[in-house]
């Protein structure tokens, strides 16, 4: 063989090939604390659509436990051996930040399936890579605030996770509160695996709040509600979208009765009326999960569906400008879904933007309450 030959054969091995079907990676937290989130989103992913644009979809689904450091070792397998063109995921808002890096550098999409608005604002270079399919905090923390100001709440306690989610909810609610009167008079933070927070919940209740808000995710955020009853608070508790869950009424049960929050209409889908545009894409998904897996899905899974129907709009566009498994074709993926209008999902209508990688609106939102053992809508 010679030298030319050897050359050329040593810069198609060190190219990537383009593939004949685009791939796509699904980062999940199956199990460990936040497992009520990723469990419907790992299951989700197994009823996404396998032909997209005419191209055949392979989807690789991975789980990390709600570990940072498995969540990189995860997303460099899906894209230094399974080559994918973009990501879903991953469950929680530390394992996003973990491996943003490595999404900037790879030049990957990521539809981040995370609470916290902090992945995609501020819109930098590293966040250009990243679009986000849950309503972003200060969207859910303005519809709380409504609610407090409408029930004379000017003092509010505020307890949450001592990592991102809880550091950027009490950031913009912080910001949003003061400009409705709303102040933070205490604040206390605590770990995802915590077994007790009774010292930060008797400092709460001693800073005397006329109502409390907890930033926290799925199960631990019952602890510090039901401490709170425990200790004799009685005022009201608001919590934010990340109890969307029956896991959070199954674990407080009796002590979680009467919390507010603001979450996606599709946690409240029977209450919602037929003019509400994601009514009929929810309930188009709720009816598949519920055949494929014998139970209704958490509202959770509905961000892995949303990122699939965003896909499903941005692979037809991105597929007439390159071939998958290369860059140019991640690179058309990724203006393809910064360019969506008018896309209906089932937590709200996505309109995206060079400055908007979230694209939700007040469409993506109701005030809900816990009353009988059960999500209901909350009028007021």
């Amino acid at each position: 063989m010679t030298r030319v030959a050897v050359a050329a054969l040593a810069l198609m091995l060190a190219v990537p090939a383009a593939f004949a079907e685009v791939r796509i990676g699904l980062l999940v937290s199956a199990t460990g604390p936040t497992s009520a989130i990723g469990i419907p989103q790992r299951n989700t992913g197994e009823i996404l659509p396998h032909t997209i644009g005419g191209e055949r979809v392979r989807y690789f689904s991975l789980e990390d436990g709600g570990d940072p450091t498995r969540a990189v070792q995860n997303v460099k397998k899906l894209i230094e051996e399974d080559h994918v063109d973009a990501v879903i995921g991953p469950s929680t808002t530390p394992n996003a930040f973990a491996i943003l890096d490595v999404i900037v550098e790879a030049k990957v999409p990521l539809l981040a399936t995370v609470g916290s608005s902090s992945v995609v604002e501020p819109l930098d270079a590293k966040r250009r890579w990243v679009f986000k399919t849950t309503q972003n905090d200060d969207l859910i923390a303005s519809a709380l605030l409504g609610h407090m100001v409408k029930h004379g709440v000017h003092r509010v306690g505020f307890i949450g996770f001592s990592d991102p989610y809880g550091d950027n909810w009490l950031k913009v609610f912080g910001a949003l509160g003061e400009k409705d009167g709303v102040r933070v008079v205490a604040t206390e933070r605590y770990g995802r695996t915590d077994a007790s927070v009774v010292g930060q919940t008797l400092r709460l209740i001693a800073a005397k709040p006329d109502a409390m808000l907890i930033a926290a995710v799925g199960g631990p955020a019952v602890l510090p509600e039901a401490t709170l009853r425990e200790q004799g608070y009685s005022g009201p508790i608001y919590q934010t979208h990340a109890v969307a869950t029956q896991d959070f009424i199954r674990l407080g049960k009796d002590k979680v009765e009467g919390t507010i929050l603001a979450a996606g209409p599709m946690l409240v889908i029977d209450e919602i009326p037929d003019s509400n545009p994601t009514k009929k894409v929810a309930l188009a998904y709720i009816a598949k999960y519920k055949a494929a897996f014998g139970v209704e899905p958490a509202t959770f899974g509905a961000n892995v569906w949303d990122a699939g129907i965003l896909l499903e709009h941005a692979i037809p566009v991105a597929l007439k400008r390159a071939k998958p498994g290369t860059e140019a074709f991640r690179l058309a993926l990724r203006d393809a879904l910064e360019g969506e209008k008018e896309v209906v999902g089932c937590q709200g209508v996505f309109n995206m933007s060079p400055t908007d990688h979230n694209g939700m609106d007040e469409r993506a939102r109701v005030l809900v309450t816990i009353r009988g053992g059960r999500f209901r809508l909350l009028a007021d």
